[in-house]
């Protein structure tokens, strides 16, 4: 996409980059962020599709295990170079990033219908579990070489350790001894150079052996290292030494080892930069409830309720009403002309569809409604404010002149124009007709153009062009405050006379000022006033009607779900009945035996009786399912054999059609009021109360009576 640095500028670009980049976690996710620029369509539609679907996760409860991160950008410089070692750090943040990798392919094909094109770009990463082993193996988690990396560091740390237990021993030794006598000053023992020495008064320092470490600043007091800790000490000394070498020879060689996998990290380290700033992205989209809207391949943009995001955060900052645009250009309407009174919200209003449009081709979600649409410009051209060159001394009008022939010699029929106060600058009259030609010659480019104007010649222009629309910020003739509403498909009036009043300009003034205007202009714009004023009165009833006709079918469709829950809890009622009265039946059998034991029936009798209900039970359940099981064998030995023929599909619908009929006329003889029935498959009897018109049968139970279809039941 072709579009000018002054050009962002003035669509305040740069500005709304700066907000999204505090959202990064990293610094060179930032400095990316503040450099980005619309692109390619593939590309950008890729870089939406992204967003999005991380903007689903701050929704849901599928958080992405996505977090703060060091980058190993200079580690991955310096890896290749041979025999080079790096800092323990380094290894920890290497391993930090491919842990993260390791993670989100894990997590991502968990939900893979949620997550397509992060997954698939994260799929094609080779993870190396390698990478962490390596760096598991010598390091633990606090980035210190462990004791177990080498056999040999392991010995040196158990001399370490056993030379320091010396030196306690002997030291703490010495020190118990002298301390009954008056050698040792009060303050008994000090540290110099991390070593225990015994604080001797310096006029007994012959007295004690060992190896002097140093004075005091008055020279009272002799630093002595007692002999029996120096050669512990030297021992300590060495085998620190010997460590240190060990532990460079480890680095050296787990440096080699994950120089290898350098390919890897860096591939690594760009998605993760990469996701960080999608991520970026996304928080700023959950910020200013941004969405993405659907992309045409055709020229057909419809933006609802769009805001100006830079706006929306400052009012929502200062709890002020924002005020949200809806209009729409398509290759039938490709020129906009926005009228209206000053501070009414014509330049937000272009600024708004200037910025949204840099945003959808930067890959940055926009504040709109979901509903909206939107399609991709190969150029962005603008001319908007004040663009007076004092280093070149232009004027505002040459300036503007000058910027114009830039458009006019570019623009074509995938160019989105953006021009504020059109045709000012100049003698009226004069600037008005040309202003005319400028916009009659970007009609024929068949340019795509919203414009914003005072001029009522170009009003007229816009009227006789078949693709071209006049709109209006609306504006309240009574309180001459504005309503920062755009209404398409009218011009609006500038308010100039009515604004002058109520800033308290004498009306003597106002009253010339009208008389040297022409009668026809003057008309001309009341009417205007007029017709706006009666067409938001419209707007604002047919407002209301819509909302009232949405909360009705909000309730309808509440009562209906509300009578759907009643009639389930009926039918569950029902079957909960069946099945405690079949329940209750065969307890009061049971309670029959009971009664018969206690008034002494023969044991003997009891059982027989007892089996024979078994018997009875096994056999109605083991008769239903031998008849299902046979009726499903025919089924199954019919299908196998018509699959055998060609027209199978026919005779199974023939055979089918005829036993519902057959059955639908068989329930005709029996279905009638009285009659005893069930429900297919339960126990419950009832009788039938009344047969409605729909279908549906009234069936009494003597408790309670339900509504059911004819269909679900059988006769007793």
């Amino acid at each position: 996409m072709n579009i000018e640095e002054t050009d962002l500028n003035e669509l305040e670009f740069p500005t709304l980059l700066s907000e999204i980049a505090p959202f990064a976690f990293s610094a060179k996710t930032q400095e990316k962020i503040l450099q980005l620029r619309p692109t390619e369509r593939i590309r950008a539609e890729r870089a939406l599709q992204k967003t999005a679907e991380f903007l689903s996760s701050f929704e849901s409860d599928n958080a992405i295990p996505f977090h703060e991160f060091e980058d190993i950008l200079a580690e991955l410089k310096v890896l290749p170079i041979e025999n080079f070692r790096l800092e323990n750090s380094a290894f920890i943040k290497i391993k930090a990033i491919t842990e993260q990798i390791g993670k989100l392919q894990k997590f991502f094909p968990t939900l893979a219908a949620t997550f397509p094109i992060l997954l698939e770009e994260v799929s094609a990463l080779d993870f190396k579990k390698e990478i962490i082993y390596k760096i598991d193996r010598v390091f633990n988690r606090f980035g210190e070489v462990k004791n177990d990396a080498s056999p040999g560091l392991k010995i040196i740390r158990t001399d370490i350790q056993l030379a320091k237990k010396h030196i306690q021993e002997n030291f703490n030794r010495v020190l118990s001894a002298l301390s009954s006598g008056d050698f040792l000053d009060d303050i008994k023992e000090s540290i110099i150079d991390d070593q225990r020495v015994l604080a001797v008064k310096s006029v007994f320092k012959k007295r004690v052996p060992g190896r002097i470490l140093g004075l005091s600043k008055t020279g009272s007091i002799t630093y002595i290292q007692p002999d029996s800790v120096v050669k512990h000490q030297f021992k300590l000394r060495e085998s620190e030494e010997e460590e240190k070498k060990e532990i460079d020879r480890i680095v050296r060689q787990l440096t080699a080892e994950i120089s290898i996998f350098q390919p890897e990290l860096i591939t690594y380290q760009d998605y993760i930069f990469d996701l960080d700033l999608t991520r970026a992205k996304a928080k700023f989209a959950e910020k200013t409830n941004g969405i993405l809207p659907k992309i045409n391949t055709h020229q057909t943009l419809r933006l609802h309720q769009a805001y100006h995001p830079l706006l929306y955060l400052r009012n929502k900052a200062e709890n002020k009403e924002i005020f949200p645009q809806t209009l729409s250009l398509t290759e039938h309407n490709r020129i906009i002309c926005i009228s209206g009174p000053n501070a009414g919200g014509k330049s937000i209003t272009l600024k708004t569809v200037g910025l949204l449009q840099l945003m959808l081709q930067s890959g940055i979600l926009i504040p709109a409604h979901p509903k909206s649409e939107m399609f991709f410009f190969d150029k962005i051209m603008t001319d908007i404010g004040d663009n007076q060159s004092i280093e070149n001394h232009l004027s505002t009008y040459s300036s503007r002149l000058k910027k114009m022939s830039g458009i006019i010699r570019e623009s074509n029929d995938k160019t989105l124009l953006l021009i504020d106060e059109f045709g000012t600058g100049s003698d009226p009259e004069l600037g008005g007709a040309l202003a005319e030609s400028f916009l009659e010659f970007f009609y024929d480019k068949k340019s795509f153009a919203i414009i914003t104007t005072h001029y009522t010649n170009i009003k007229l222009v816009v009227e006789q062009l078949p693709a071209a629309t006049n709109a209006a910020m609306l504006f309240d003739e009574f309180s001459l405050e504005p309503l920062y509403k755009l209404e398409v498909g009218q011009a609006g009036s500038s308010f100039t006379f009515e604004v002058a009043e109520k800033n308290k300009i004498p009306r003597f003034i106002i009253k010339k000022a009208r008389e040297k205007v022409e009668k026809d202009v003057v008309n001309l714009d009341k009417t205007i006033v007029k017709l706006q004023q009666e067409k938001y009165e419209v707007e604002k009833l047919k407002s209301n009607l819509s909302s009232q006709k949405e909360s009705v079918e909000d309730k309808k469709e509440n009562l209906q779900k509300l009578n759907e829950q009643l009639q389930q809890r009926l039918y569950n009622f029902q079957k909960l009945y069946e099945d405690e009265h079949r329940k209750l039946q065969f307890g009061n059998k049971i309670d029959g035996f009971i009664q018969a034991y206690i008034n002494g029936t023969a044991r003997k009798e009891l059982v027989k009786d007892f089996v024979k209900i078994l018997e009875q039970e096994k056999y109605k359940k083991l008769d239903t399912d031998k008849d299902e099981s046979k009726k499903l064998q025919v089924i199954k030995r019919k299908i196998t054999q018509q699959l055998k023929k060609v027209e199978v599909i026919e005779k199974i619908a023939e055979t089918q059609e005829k036993l519902v009929e057959q059955k639908k006329e068989e329930r005709k003889l029996w279905l009638k009021k009285g009659q005893r029935v069930r429900i297919s498959g339960s126990t419950a009897v009832g009788t039938i109360d009344e047969i409605l018109k729909n279908g549906k049968i009234i069936v009494n139970y003597g408790t309670f009576t339900t509504q059911i279809s004819a269909d679900e039941l059988e006769r007793i």
